[in-house]
């Protein structure tokens, strides 16, 4: 029976919806300069000076942009004091500085640091405000829409919100940003012009205020102030800035502006007096009531046009679908100036053409400012590759209907738009150089080797692969014995979890970390890993770049000759890296063979610590390991839980305190599955079922099983009955959510 020829017709809807502009066309517009270029004043906070090769790349890059180098890069090796050179070149300068990096746990650790370093200035922190995010999507060939879905970092919110307000409103700014600095914000000068502006002593009619702050998206709860809401009594106005940790006040007298102060949410304290105050809005896409007329007709014009080309294209069911959901967003605009997905619509709110990029946070630094981009060599290419997958995403919801073409133009610049936007000042920080910064440099680069604390690169031992595991566990109890800490790097989620599980049952308290963990819950990890919660943590790319843990003696790289890129030159260079804040650093690398990569790093590391010997040798340094204080979490702390150590709901912990729900393993001993049953073997060691089995034999107290768990019962039996009390009080008011509250801590005490 002879085949039958299938003809593939091509797809109808895969016509090209919009041309890409050039980088110059695609600009969203004119922007003012906000602050004037006057020079920003960096007042550095630090108890020591510059060491090792510090004073010279400072000197060598502060001399360079003076001398109107656009390009620099500053090599350092890791424990070198990269961030504190990065630091110095800020305060020479003197401009607004946006410090780009690659993943929200670096840049948590480098607000931190800079936090530290510029206590007197404003430190911003700007990632995503996600917690969990399904975007938007639609698959053609099963016909099944997925809903956007979205949990938002109330916290997050809050810093991304006061990073826009300091930068339009003051020059002493730095923000450190992860890529999320290149996707679409609402309009700097929208935003900018929607700011409450009060002074003391001018006349305001309290309406008025009270209509200019619903205006910029503040709610009025006359009960219970709560971040981007506002309260009035009499001539006292009361708000909670969506930015901001403590509350304004206004107090008028008739239509004057009697007294403007700053106070304590909680106790009501006066912290300052003040002289003028600014509020930014509550959000940061806010349309004035004015332009949403013109807002409305330009979607009507162009939902017409669309319509039209559906209907002319016999499309009936996407022609109906969208003038369904464009007419629901236009209502929800009209009556309340907010809808959902209202970022879709962000070209036709901001009179932009078609085709323009979205504004950015970049657009709100101006002309004047200095860009600095830490782990360049990874941040570099992940800039990169953010505009393409959400230009596949949006292209389907426009073809099928779900979305005007408009959406196409809320997007990430692409990496065109994000080079056309460098300022005149640029420094890559890596310890590794991509191919990128070196040809924009010119192939020079400036070298920071030798550290401030004479460390050296760490040792590197090499095992077979056959007994890694025996080899890891006997090496980990020594570690663990000096009092220090191990990291462990696998290639793949479910191989991190499956080995913490196995080193648990171990008797070695070990976690894990990878991109399941949510925001500030990697943060309190590497805490806990450095505070002593825990000894081991497990990872797989997080555990590269950037993370300063001096506690850290040894790290573990598993499958170390598996060529890609968790295992390329230099993700192997970054990865040996975390073990060179400690005098006695070690890498183990598990590999039955020796790929290129593993020799080139191999080699850099023998020639790094070569120069590092000889350095102090000639200098007389005697290596001794980093030391650092630990700062405080991200987050805002309850009074409560700063007082009974336990954390509640609101801060992001579920009501059932489930520890699995948070992606963190349990620090007691876990049943072994049916997969995963143990040997006896009378001392002779612990069996691990493959690929982990090896022969090397255990100590008794390695294979004894057994760890304690961490609790924060900090207080006694009266604190627990003086919290049930609070409780049955707070619902005998009819208090519930306070009751709730107080029903939370006391679970987590029990």
């Amino acid at each position: 029976m002879a085949r039958a020829r299938k003809t593939i017709t091509p797809d109808p809807y895969a016509k090209p919806i919009a041309k890409p502009l050039p980088p110059e066309k695609s600009l969203p517009g004119k922007l003012k300069q906000f602050q004037s270029p006057t020079r920003a004043n960096f007042e550095l906070v630090s108890p020591y000076g510059a060491a090792g090769d510090q004073p010279k790349a400072i000197e060598e890059l502060t001399e360079g942009f003076k001398h109107g180098e656009q390009f620099q890069t500053l090599l350092g090796v890791t424990g070198s004091g990269k961030t504190f050179t990065m630091a110095n070149v800020i305060k020479n300068v003197g401009k607004p500085t946006l410090i780009l990096t690659h993943n929200k746990t670096l840049a948590a650790q480098l607000y931190q640091e800079f936090k530290a370093f510029f206590p007197h200035n404003a430190v911003e922190y700007f990632v995503s405000y996600y917690d969990y995010f399904q975007p938007e999507a639609y698959i053609p060939h099963t016909d099944t829409f997925i809903e956007k879905d979205a949990s938002i970092n109330d916290e997050i919110d809050k810093l991304r919100l006061r990073a826009t307000a300091n930068l339009l409103t003051r020059r002493d700014v730095i923000i450190v940003a992860s890529v999320s600095c290149i996707y679409g914000l609402g309009s700097p000068s929208e935003y900018f012009d929607l700011m409450v502006r009060i002074k003391k002593g001018d006349v305001y009619d309290r309406d008025k205020i009270l209509h200019d702050l619903v205006r910029i998206q503040y709610t009025r709860n006359d009960f219970s102030l709560e971040r981007g809401s506002f309260r009035v009594h009499g001539d006292v106005i009361e708000i909670h800035p969506s930015y901001d940790e403590e509350g304004l006040r206004i107090e008028l007298f008739g239509d004057e502006v009697d007294r403007l102060v700053r106070f304590n949410i909680i106790t009501g304290e006066i912290t300052q007096e003040m002289d003028e105050m600014t509020i930014a809005p509550a959000k940061h896409f806010v349309t004035k009531e004015e332009g949403r007329a013109g807002i409305l007709q330009r979607m009507q014009v162009e939902l017409t046009e669309r319509l039209a080309e559906l209907d002319k294209e016999g499309k009936v069911l996407e022609s109906a679908r969208l003038s369904s959901r464009t007419r629901y967003d236009m209502e929800m605009i009209r009556e309340t100036g907010m809808c959902s997905g209202i970022e879709n619509y962000s070209r036709i709110i901001e009179n932009r053409a078609p085709g323009t990029r979205p504004f950015t946070l970049i657009d709100y630094f101006g002309d004047d400012w200095l860009l600095m981009v830490d782990e360049s060599h990874v941040s570099i290419p992940q800039v990169g590759g953010m505009a393409e997958g959400d230009k596949s995403r949006k292209t389907t919801l426009v073809q099928y209907g779900f979305r005007l073409p408009c959406a196409l133009d809320n997007r990430p610049m692409n990496f065109a738009e994000f080079e056309y936007m460098y300022p005149k000042q640029v420094l890559f920080v890596s310890a590794t150089p991509g191919d990128y910064e070196l040809t924009k440099t010119g192939g020079v680069v400036t070298e920071q080797i030798n550290r401030p604390t004479g460390l050296l690169d760490p040792k590197i031992e090499m095992f077979p692969i056959k007994g890694q595991m025996d080899v890891l566990l006997y090496r980990i109890e020594e570690v663990v014995k000096n009092g220090d800490r191990v990291l462990v790097t696998t290639l793949t989620k479910k191989m991190a979890q499956d080995l913490t599980d196995f080193f648990v049952e171990a008797g070695i308290r070990a976690r894990y970390l990878h991109s399941d963990i949510k925001t500030l819950e990697r943060h309190e990890l590497i805490r806990g890993l450095r505070t002593g919660e825990f000894d081991v943590l497990v990872g797989i790319n997080l555990l590269r770049e950037g993370l300063d843990l001096p506690e850290v003696s040894m790290v573990a790289i598993l499958d170390a000759d598996k060529e890609g890129f968790l295992r390329n030159y230099r993700s192997l260079i970054q990865t040996m890296g975390r073990a060179s804040r400690n005098v006695n650093g070690t890498v183990l690398l598990f590999a039955d063979n020796m790929t290129d990569s593993l020799e080139k790093a191999i080699t850099e590391t023998a020639r790094r610590r070569s120069v590092q010997e000889e350095f102090n040798k000639e200098h007389g340094i005697t290596p001794k390991s980093v030391t650092r204080k630990l700062e405080d979490d991200l987050r805002i702390n309850d009074p409560l839980e700063e007082e009974f150590g336990v954390q509640n709901s609101e801060f992001g912990i579920d009501d059932e305190d489930d520890e699995e729900s948070l992606g963190i393993r349990p620090m007691e001993p876990l049943q072994p599955s049916s997969k995963t049953k143990r040997k006896k073997n009378s001392g002779k060691g612990t069996e691990m079922p493959s690929p982990f089995r090896g022969s090397y034999p255990l100590s008794s107290k390695a294979a004894s099983g057994y760890c304690h768990q961490v609790r924060h019962d900090k207080s006694g039996t009266s604190s627990l009955e003086d919290l049930e009390r609070q409780m049955k009080e707070a619902a005998a008011r009819l208090d519930f959510e306070e009751a709730a509250r107080l029903r939370d801590i006391i679970r987590g005490m029990e």
